[in-house]
């Protein structure tokens, strides 16, 4: 995959040559405008070709995204009343409340996923500080699945990416599954379970999320993608393959490939399995089989190697992905199969030189990051995580910390085809049992990800420096080699480096978590123990801030502010960078975060940390690493804007920052001192402010090699509306987001506007809205948004089928902006069916044959249990040797949604000449559907069927009562 390396952001002056339109549409460019000249919105122009989608690694499993219905609070059934209640309560099958099968769910909300429920939560100074201010709480979940009778005897799975936080899964009435973690996948056995044909799954979940892992914001429900799985019987396991590359002593390559496969049948299965490495263009290189026999409701395990001679070598400059292709073969028919990526590189850490990539040495250019964005919270879509990593691309960025949780498979995926390297990290630091579980998960599932470099199996414990913590340590980083021996563990130490038992002692990698200044003693002390820099920095910014206010919790973007333990962008990339036995260092943050809003507090929500703010949009801090980072490209910018209207005179600190030589900066064509460039220190000058033009002029051996520019911009006149892409897939999935900033008469950023936004989306719904302000209280959710220091983010989400896309934006005072996207046909994953919420209504009485048309309020008397019969539906009557008519009668106590707003009765097999009443009114009848009214209470539905002789008759057929909607 090619990333373009420049400046793809928003928000700072960059290199000559990038301040580019940010026009989607020719249509647009009357109302949207076009970005020309300095102080333009410094950004490419938008990409014109849809990103490449991942490959599917498993193709038995479908998107159970869709379907969901939601139920925001607890839900406590009522204590069973009697014994025959409390004996059927201890049952398998008969849960009560909301997990029981025909709880009456028809009125609540219908989500998709990924759904973060805390996203949608206002503001509360009462709730958890470092929660972002946000109430959880407690969340219930349901769906109902039919399953095709020919999928008897398969292996059929429940999978959910995460849950946050602590989850109890129940299907058919019965718990099949609790979690622990909000973090870990889970899956779920259904085969034993399963329901076919038109007996309906129903999967109730109840999420609590009261329950914290962490002290950042971690958001609420079924956060991440979920999956229906029908397998073979005999098929290999979740995460049953492991294929990850090694190169011999000799030079050469080798893939061993294990593969564990798991048999539900009733007999030992004779299976081959089949491993085939593919090389980047697709083609087979080489085919390896080994026959296996796997016992009944056991595992087994069949093993190959495959040599490879010169493979090309993945990189973070050329993320060379090859494929392994797994196939279980009985018979010769390839019953279930894996696509797995994998990359050929080495990895070693060397307590003297740092990190080196296949050989070469290499500085880990790294950041932290937590999972959640403006607007979505913890539930990105793929689109905007791919949008993210590159952002960190572009800043030059290769190494990324999971902080401090797995990672969504998706991120992983990206990783290996994007080329960053992952210190992948586990939550929870406990060896108990239900604990090691997550951490060996964790390893099964990403040891074959070329992107992943480190196991990190802690962060900042205060047991590091005990007996008791070197000893858990132990058998975590135990586990941890028995299931992959190729990557080194670490620990991200944050002090007790030097008490005489630590961890470090255990690990293979000793992390350090700030302590800068020990560096140089840690590694004169252990000098065979390589180390790196697990987090570090922890400075403040405010995005467009350039002067601290500490009653209104802002700061300044100047990188003067860090927290007591950490230190500036620019004085801790130079101790790690001082060093090179210091493998690299990992910022803390990539991206601001909600929650964690030190230095300040309340009516603060959100962190200072990030190189961006919480819409992705770059701080000073962006700007600094890139000239820290940046290799392949000439790099210049400037701090801070230049539009301070009444700080005429005023001294105004200019911070440039380059990777060239020398630099020059220049106020309206005069001149202010060259000077030769620090790479990471920059330059700085301290200029009284006149409105015009400021200029940083790079050179490079005495040639200008960069130059960046900002001007005084007049008021703002109109919106502009810039996306990241011109088209969109009509798959229903992608999303992007759509920057919002306003210009100035001749077309310039306004860097200073902050001003109400409205707006309207056709073609695509809005998913979330922000604008990186740290302060701000507005919703994320809806259609309205503020700019905050002259931008601001919404999100959207196309929707299915090709067409257009068009948003809108309104400010008071300014000319509206209009922007045309095009949506592209793209298919749509596989989705299982949605099945909307019906009442089944099952119990009737049917009169006896008549010979004469009867009334129709005509009735058993109250007690009379024989003279009409008690019938259920899908059961056809018997032939009489006459022409008759019989009465079939229930009653039915709608569900909510039913009562409150009328739905629809259906009857899925009627034989004979079919009249309906409901509550003794006349009710046409068409096509075996009939309109049924609101009420609530219970609800009495007459048939009379007349049956020709000789003719079988009645409800021979479902019948359902189903909501409008």
């Amino acid at each position: 995959m090619i990333v373009d390396r420049r400046n793809l952001l928003i928000g700072s002056a960059s290199t000559a040559g990038l301040m580019l339109p940010g026009v989607a549409s020719a249509e647009a460019a009357g109302e949207s405008g076009r970005a020309s000249g300095v102080g333009a919105l410094p950004m490419p122009a938008p990409q014109t070709a849809l990103p490449e989608a991942l490959p599917i690694e498993d193709p038995s499993r479908i998107s159970l995204d869709l379907g969901w219905l939601f139920h925001e609070g607890d839900i406590v059934p009522p204590p069973p009343a009697d014994h025959h209640a409390t004996y059927l309560n201890a049952k398998a099958g008969n849960a009560r409340g909301a997990a029981a099968m025909d709880y009456d769910d028809s009125d609540w909300s219908r989500v998709r996923l990924p759904h973060d429920w805390a996203a949608s939560q206002p503001f509360v100074e009462t709730a958890n500080i470092s929660q972002g201010f946000r109430p959880r709480g407690v969340g219930w979940y349901r769906r109902t699945i039919r399953l095709d009778p020919a999928d008897r005897g398969k292996t059929i799975l429940l999978q959910f990416g995460a849950i946050a936080t602590h989850a109890t899964i129940w299907a058919n009435g019965s718990i099949v599954a609790h979690n622990w973690s909000g973090y870990n996948s889970v899956e779920v056995d259904l085969t034993p379970f399963a329901r076919f044909g038109d007996e309906l799954n129903v999967i109730a979940i109840r999420v609590d999320a009261e329950a914290m892992e962490g002290w950042w914001y971690e958001g609420a429900g079924l956060y991440r993608h979920a999956w229906l799985t029908v397998r073979a019987p005999v098929a290999l396991i979740t995460d049953g393959v492991h294929c990850d590359p090694r190169k011999d002593p000799d030079g050469g390559w080798r893939v061993p490939v294990e593969a564990t496969l798991f048999n539900v049948g009733r007999d030992p299965a004779q299976v081959e399995v089949q491993a085939s490495l593919l090389d980047p263009q697709g083609r087979t290189l080489a085919t390896r089989r080994a026959p296996l026999t796997v016992p009944a409701l056991e595992r087994a395990v069949a093993s190959v190697s495959i040599s490879v001679a010169d493979p090309a070598l993945w990189s973070v400059d050329q993320p060379t992905l090859y494929t392994v292709l797994t196939q279980v073969l009985v018979d010769g028919r390839v019953v279930d199969e894996r696509r797995i990526a994998v990359g050929f590189r080495t990895l070693r850490f060397d307590a003297d030189q740092g990190f080196f990539l296949n050989g070469q040495p290499l500085k880990l250019k790294g950041v932290c990051i937590h999972q959640d964005h403006a607007g979505v919270g913890v539930a990105l879509p793929e689109a905007l995580v791919r949008w993210r990593l590159e952002r960190l691309k572009a800043m030059g960025c290769n190494a990324i910390r999971s902080a401090h949780n797995a990672p969504a498979v998706e991120f992983l995926d990206l990783c290996d085809r994007m080329g960053f390297l992952v210190m992948n990290e586990n939550r929870v630091f406990n060896p108990a049992p239900d604990y090691m579980a997550q951490l060996e998960w964790l390893v099964r599932r990403d040891r074959n990800h070329p992107s992943v470099i480190l196991w990190s199996v802690f962060n900042e414990e205060p047991m590091q420096g005990s007996e008791a913590g070197v000893e858990m340590v132990r058998r975590m980083a135990h586990a941890v080699k028995a299931l992959d021996d190729a990557r080194p563990v670490t620990a991200a130490m944050n002090g007790a480096f030097f008490e005489p038992i630590n961890v470090s002692s255990v690990v293979d990698v000793t992390g350090f978590n700030y302590y800068q200044g020990d560096y140089d003693r840690f590694h004169a002390l252990h000098p065979t123990r390589p180390i790196t820099s697990s987090e570090d920095t922890s400075a403040f910014e405010t995005r467009g801030a350039f002067a601290s206010d500490s009653r209104a919790n802002v700061i300044t973007s100047y990188d003067t502010e860090a927290a007591s333990w950490g230190d500036t962008h620019r004085k801790t990339w130079k101790a790690i960078m001082d060093r090179p036995f210091v493998a690299g260092g990992f910022v803390w943050t990539g991206f601001d975060y909600h929650g964690e809003p030190t230095p300040h507090a309340w009516p603060t929500i959100a962190s200072f940390f990030g190189i961006m703010d919480l819409c992705g949009f770059p701080k000073t801090a962006f700007d600094i690493h890139r000239a820290h980072w940046v290799d392949d490209q000439d790099v210049v910018s400037i701090t801070p804007h230049w539009t301070w209207p009444g700080r005429e005179g005023q001294p105004v600190p200019v911070l440039v920052m380059s990777n060239a030589d020398e630099v020059e900066l220049k106020l309206n064509g005069r001149s202010l001192g060259v000077v030769a460039c620090d790479r990471i220190m920059g330059a700085e000058w301290t200029v009284p402010y006149e409105p015009g033009r400021i200029e940083a002029v790079a050179r490079r051996a005495g040639r200008v090699v960069a130059t960046a520019a900002h001007e005084t911009t007049g008021a703002p006149v109109r919106l502009r509306l810039t996306p990241a892409r011109t088209v969109m897939a009509g798959d229903g999935e992608d999303v992007q987001p759509i920057t919002v900033d306003a210009v100035d008469a001749a077309g310039r950023h306004v860097p200073i506007a902050n001003l109400p936004v409205t707006f309207d989306v056709a073609g695509a719904e809005i998913i979330g809205l922000g604008n990186g302000n740290p302060n701000s209280h507005e919703p994320e959710k809806g259609a309205a948004r503020s700019l905050f220091n002259g931008l601001a983010q919404v999100i959207v989400q196309a929707a299915a089928g090709k067409g257009r896309i068009v948003v809108t934006a309104s400010a008071p005072g300014l000319r509206p902006a209009r922007l045309a996207v095009e949506r592209l046909d793209r298919a749509a994953p596989r989705y299982a069916p949605v099945l909307v919420p019906a009442q089944p209504i099952l119990g009737w009485r049917r009169s006896p044959a008549l010979a004469q048309r009867p009334d129709p309020s005509l009735a058993p008397t109250d007690g009379d249990n024989n003279s009409w019969a008690f019938v259920r539906s899908g059961v056809a009557t018997g032939a009489e040797p006459m022409r008759n008519w019989r009465v079939y009668r229930t009653a039915v106590r709608p569900w909510r949604a039913v009562a409150q707003e009328g739905g629809v009765l259906q009857f899925e097999g009627l034989s004979g000449q079919a009249s309906l009443w409901i509550d003794g009114q006349a009710t046409p009848l068409i096509d075996g559907v009939a309109a049924f009214g609101p009420g609530a209470g219970d609800r009495r539905i007459t048939l009379i069927i007349e049956a020709a002789a000789a003719e079988a008759s009645g409800v021979t057929g479902p019948v359902k009562l189903k909501a409008r909607r």
